[in-house]
């Protein structure tokens, strides 16, 4: 099986309140999304919970056997994942290692850099999160 997965994490105010956003697709049709309020948190911590909590729903709902591909808006978090640059903040390194960790369990992770306009969905459910929240 493969899947879409779009992810977004923002913060008003770096730090300040922040959430995530994840929408997973297979075969171009949503199957699920979610936005969750993270409280006060960077920016980039919030843009890898988006990862993190994507793959968790992934492996919870779909199992194991799955090929994903995973597009960003942060291209921090995109090259951080697929090692082209290296994590020097200690507490991202541990979101890192989850992350990579979570992703051991599927056939195949691919990571993109999109631009904003092409992750407006993700980016929808991060911002009706703060909303909500505030």
């Amino acid at each position: 099986m493969k899947l879409t997965i779009y992810t977004d994490g923002g913060s008003r105010g770096n730090p300040g309140p922040a959430a995530y956003g994840f929408v997973v697709y297979e075969n171009e049709k949503i199957i699920f999304k979610k936005g969750e309020y993270l409280g006060i948190q960077t920016n980039n911590y919030a843009e890898y919970m988006a990862v993190i909590a994507a793959f968790e729903w992934v492996k919870k709902h779909k199992g194991e056997d799955v090929s994903l591909n995973l597009f960003c808006d942060s291209l921090l978090v995109a090259s951080q994942l697929t090692g082209k640059y290296k994590v020097k903040n200690e507490s991202i390194k541990q979101l890192v290692k989850k992350a990579k960790a979570l992703e051991s369990f599927f056939s195949d992770v691919t990571y993109t850099h999109v631009l904003r306009a092409h992750n407006k969905e993700a980016d929808r459910m991060v911002n009706k999160a703060l909303d909500e929240k505030l």
